[in-house]
């Protein structure tokens, strides 16, 4: 799972605009978080394989209840909601902050901010210091720049501000 976070609809305001300082803060949090998140990528990816030939070896009888292997594969099914269930949460979570995931390979993440008046994303990588690129927000990873000035502040009344 490459970009776990679905596109925000361009028509809807994104629910915050971080400044450089915010979202540097924000790191942190996201240094612990990603690699769990990637974690549970990694044990879908497993459980996915285990349920496949499951299936390929047994076909529809593993689900007879009397089968043998019927417990295990009402295990991982369950394990597969059950991680499904975390991503799909926590990724939500940090959308709903103004927070896109778009790589947890590589622990790419973008924070709505303004840059010279625009909305922008501003662009960070697992393993960097600071968040010190942007892009526009029809852009992407190629083409970040650097941050020249600090992100703006939300403008008054902007939804999400404090």
């Amino acid at each position: 799972m490459e970009r776990p976070g679905r596109p925000r609809d361009s028509a809807t305001p994104p629910p915050r605009l971080w400044t450089v300082a915010e979202a540097n803060a924000r790191i942190a949090g996201l240094e612990e978080l990603l690699p769990r998140l990637k974690g549970w990528v990694i044990r879908l990816g497993q459980v996915h394989t285990e349920l496949r030939r499951l299936s390929e070896f047994w076909g529809s009888d593993v689900d007879a209840v009397d089968h043998a292997d019927h417990e295990l594969k009402g295990r991982l099914d369950a394990e597969w909601h059950h991680l499904t269930q975390r991503l799909e949460e926590a990724v939500e979570a940090l959308r709903a902050e103004g927070i896109e995931v778009k790589d947890l390979e590589t622990g790419l993440v973008d924070f709505y901010g303004l840059q010279g008046g625009e909305v922008v994303f501003l662009c960070w990588q697992r393993g960097e210091s600071t968040v010190g690129f942007f892009h526009p927000l029809s852009g992407g990873y190629r083409n970040r720049r650097p941050i020249v000035e600090p992100a703006e502040a939300s403008p008054p009344g902007a939804r999400g501000t404090n």
